[in-house]
């Protein structure tokens, strides 16, 4: 999804809140429509930042996989385990297999997702020193808290 349609789905449900909080309540200085209106602003605020937040994550993985010279695309060679909670951020096993005949190292990048298919988070993980026929391991950690249920995918994996 669009960083676009993740601030929409943000700014959404906090105006809901707000409005839900403040609903019958109003002081002498703002209308409905005032605190509505400061709402949707905050909001679209919060959004912006958590918008601003993956596309920073995103690009910051894709200069760390563009920097390795003479990679192959290795998704074959990932698997990864179950999704757990470590203290507020998620958590996955990242397994590397080498199938390619000598000793290689690994960079995999992992997106978290909602289950709506949303972009939450995305971090890059190194697998060094993989011996042939070996497996090497690893862990993937959100860079921030995420709440809910939430999945791990291989966006990206190169060998080298």
């Amino acid at each position: 999804m669009s960083v676009r349609g993740v601030r929409g789905a943000a700014a959404g449900l906090l105006v809901a809140i707000l409005v839900l909080a403040g609903a019958g309540c109003s002081n002498n200085n703002t209308s409905p429509s005032n605190e509505a209106s400061q709402a949707a602003s905050a909001a679209s605020s919060v959004a912006s930042r958590a918008g601003e937040v993956i596309a920073s994550a995103t690009a910051k993985a894709q200069q760390e996989l563009d920097r390795i010279k003479g990679g192959v695309n290795a998704k074959g060679d990932i698997a990864l385990g179950s999704v757990t909670n470590d203290g507020g951020r998620k958590s996955v096993p990242v397994t590397a297999t080498n199938h390619s005949g000598s000793q290689a190292s690994y960079a995999v990048q992992i997106d978290f997702r909602d289950p709506g298919g949303n972009l939450l988070d995305v971090v890059v993980v190194t697998i060094d020193n993989v011996g042939n026929g070996k497996s090497g391991k690893g862990t993937a950690r959100s860079n921030r808290d995420l709440s809910g249920d939430v999945t791990a995918d291989v966006a990206r994996a190169v060998r080298h």
